[in-house]
């Protein structure tokens, strides 16, 4: 009973140690939007180095939707506090901030998102309910295979959605940039017909002199 009572109370403190951290509450709508503005940098990648000692985690990029990055791979060094701990190698989509070494920081209150829940960053199952037999045990273990089920469920759609609005952002601005090419190219030429006729309304005029001084010394 008291190595029961222990848990709960281990459990308790990882809940409120996990959500210490003050962030605002972000809809699904608005996640993509307002992670692309607070961020200094996004990109949909892959885990590929965990190293626990020096807590960092390195990350391959496949697809940058934000920021300039010239390295195909980034590293995040977990701070503390609200800082992510993306211990599996999986796909990730990556909202963060620089620090001042060129390692990434992602915060927990930022729409992070790895393909796979990230265990250490989601609400823990309810505390577990005292059993009294093989049919009550067989109803918890279903219990938390559904839960886990749910959790798994709602983070792929998250997933899959912040990506595809993260393409259609990048398509977007991939528009935008081709469009003011455009304007910049014609904004161009027709700076260059501008001091082309102002060119040659100089030469006029001074042929129009050369002419008028001809006569004049003729006379």
């Amino acid at each position: 009973m008291k190595l029961n009572y222990f848990f709960l109370l281990l459990l308790l403190c990882f809940y409120n140690y996990s959500f210490a951290c003050d962030c605002k509450s972000i809809d699904q709508e608005n996640m993509v939007e307002t992670g692309l503005k607070l961020s200094e940098i996004v990109f949909y990648g892959e885990v590929i180095k965990v190293d626990p000692i020096n807590r960092s985690y390195t990350f391959r990029i496949i697809e940058l939707f934000k920021g300039k990055y010239n390295s195909q791979f980034i590293t995040h060094k977990y701070s503390g506090n609200c800082s992510i701990i993306p211990s599996l190698k999986q796909l990730w989509i990556v909202y963060a901030e620089f620090n001042d070494d060129k390692t990434i920081e992602l915060s927990s209150c930022s729409p992070s998102i790895g393909f796979k829940p990230n265990w250490i960053s989601f609400v823990p199952p309810p505390p577990p309910i005292k059993t009294f037999s093989k049919t009550d045990d067989e109803i918890k273990i279903l219990s938390d295979a559904i839960w886990e089920l749910k959790l798994e469920n709602q983070n792929l759609i998250n997933w899959i959605y912040q990506l595809e609005r993260l393409r259609m952002y990048k398509s977007l601005e991939n528009k935008n940039s081709e469009k003011d090419k455009k304007i910049e190219k014609i904004e161009t030429y027709n700076q260059y017909i501008i001091i082309s006729l102002i060119v040659n309304i100089v030469l006029f005029l001074s042929l129009i002199l050369v002419i008028l001084k001809k006569k004049n010394f003729a006379k």
